[in-house]
């Protein structure tokens, strides 16, 4: 009697066993997955791609990256599908995407602004975190930025330039520099400037640090009180104030000076919400995308944040642990 029980115990072990290897086969993602993200993400977020479709074999990422605000209106206006929207700037998703397209806006990483330049570029070896004010200012040197109603890094440039008019107290210096910037070498994108300095066809671009440390670009660091990298600073930073356009054509909106923080986001209509949640999960993974971001120059939040209790619910259980709620 005891073999028998014994027999059905080790034949109901086995049953469930290989019930469950099927189950364990669904609970894993597959099919495409589709990223917008901001230009600045590029480089980590392929070595991302890379190690998620290494751990989910059935997934194909595919990602396009642009400026955020054009990324988010591809989806708000456009209507292009999906599954998840990263933003060099955090407002953006709050602007743009909620409450009509999203309903969470995780806070992942932050960065500061510098000032780009090669061993190509005039004066590369007379600039310097003081006098690159005047520089920009002298004839002949071709400088640029990102466009501004497309591009965070647009109107964080422009910012910059107002912050630092009131940190050196000259009045009319941000009118002054961009008094020798003509509008041609204002891009849609900030990563185009990239190829523009290394030809040689630019002396010096606005980008992001992370941007410049992945390219092995050289770069001026600014003060804090300039570089909107400093979330101690924000008070100061409110001082500039750059008008960009709204969502319909005619309207503007008005940004205003922060600290730079990077946002992410679940689509609501995602046609991949397995795929996108196990991404999500796995961007804020201190072992996952933001070790990867820290390797690559890129302050991440460890743990990510959302501003409230509500928004922390709202995100699936699998990211939840990852996540704090933080102002």
């Amino acid at each position: 009697m005891m073999r028998n029980w014994v027999r059905r115990g080790c034949f109901m072990v086995c049953l469930l066993l290989v019930l469950s290897v099927p189950m364990m086969a669904l609970a894993a993602p597959s099919g495409k997955l589709i990223i917008f993200h901001a230009g600045s993400l590029s480089v980590p977020f392929a070595a991302m791609e890379k190690a998620f479709e290494a751990k989910y074999p059935g997934v194909d990422v595919l990602r396009e990256a642009g400026g955020s605000t054009k990324m988010a209106r591809l989806i708000s206006e456009a209507g292009k599908p999906a599954d998840i929207m990263a933003s060099a700037d955090y407002t953006v998703i709050d602007k743009t995407l909620i409450p009509g397209n999203a309903v969470v806006n995780v806070r992942f990483a932050t960065n500061q602004l510098v000032l780009c330049y090669t061993d190509k570029s005039k004066f590369a070896d007379e600039i310097n975190a003081k006098n690159w004010p005047e520089i920009l200012q002298r004839q002949g040197v071709i400088w640029g930025h990102s466009e501004p109603n497309l591009d965070p890094c647009g109107y964080r440039s422009l910012m910059v330039l107002q912050l630092a008019e009131k940190f050196y107290n000259q009045p009319g210096l941000s009118d002054k520099l961009l008094a020798n910037r003509p509008q041609a070498n204002v891009r849609p994108k900030a990563v185009e400037l990239i190829t523009l300095l290394q030809n040689g066809d630019m002396d010096y671009a606005w980008e992001y640090r992370s941007v410049a440390v992945q390219h092995g670009l050289k770069f001026i660091t600014l003060d804090d009180h300039i570089n909107l990298g400093n979330y101690q600073l924000d008070d100061f930073y409110k001082q500039a104030k750059v008008q960009v356009t709204g969502k319909k054509p005619g309207t503007f909106l008005t940004r205003t000076g922060q600290s730079v923080t990077y946002g992410v986001t679940l689509i609501n209509d995602a046609p991949n919400k397995e795929a996108a949640e196990a991404f999500l999960a796995y961007l804020l993974d201190p072992n996952g995308g933001l070790k990867i971001l820290e390797e690559m120059g890129q302050p991440p939040f460890v743990p990510a944040r959302v501003p409230t209790a509500a928004m922390q619910a709202k995100l699936p259980a699998s990211v939840q642990p990852l996540v704090e709620v933080k102002e």
